[in-house]
């Protein structure tokens, strides 16, 4: 946009590139000028409140919340006892089943032998992680006797012919998971 020579704000000394106001009237003089900036706080005088002056104002009282109480270990160490003879029973049966089977179902085998690595893993890094007090071994415990109850149910699938003390070690699992979800082993997981 070209400019009038005439104008003396323009002379060689002082030759700027100026943009011309979108607005060329006259401006009123208490406007504010138009900017894209939004306020954040008020222009004007603060508004004056309308509540009777009392004189006392109560201040807030402090409540003593106290110590937590400390998190007893009983049902952790519960859930880590019961989870070893978990695992102790799901390892037991899982040889048997691979020893039994190897001959007539490799793949079957295969299948028990891969989850039971799973379980084992599981169930040994959650024992670690609760005992230790960190927010997973539940979790881990859980998982580790979840992939064992499928073990127990490969094993009823398969058709075994076994003692009835073998058909009631899945109660070992689930005691496991029961355990796991108790409120006071989450009470013994969480931070200090």
């Amino acid at each position: 946009m070209a400019r009038d020579s005439t104008d003396p704000a323009d002379s060689e000394d002082t030759r700027i590139l100026r943009r011309a106001p979108l607005n060329t009237g006259p401006q009123p003089l208490n406007a504010e000028p138009a900017t894209s900036i939004i306020r954040r706080h008020p222009t004007g005088a603060l508004p004056a409140i309308d509540e009777p002056a009392t004189g006392y104002l109560p201040r807030a009282q402090p409540v003593s919340a106290g110590a937590p109480a400390p998190a007893h270990p009983r049902a952790a160490i519960a859930t880590a006892v019961v989870s070893i003879l978990s695992g102790w029973a799901t390892g037991v049966i899982a040889s048997d089943l691979i020893t039994g089977w190897s001959a007539t179902d490799p793949l079957f085998c295969v299948a028990i032998g891969f989850l039971t690595a799973i379980s084992a893993a599981a169930t040994i890094g959650g024992l670690i992680a609760l005992l230790l007090r960190r927010r997973t071994g539940r979790l881990l415990v859980i998982v580790g006797a979840a992939v064992a109850l499928l073990i127990f149910a490969g094993l009823f699938v398969a058709g075994a012919a076994l003692p009835a003390l073998v058909y009631a070690m899945p109660v070992l699992p689930v005691a496991s998971i029961a355990l796991a979800l108790l409120p006071a082993t989450g009470h013994w997981g969480q931070p200090r």
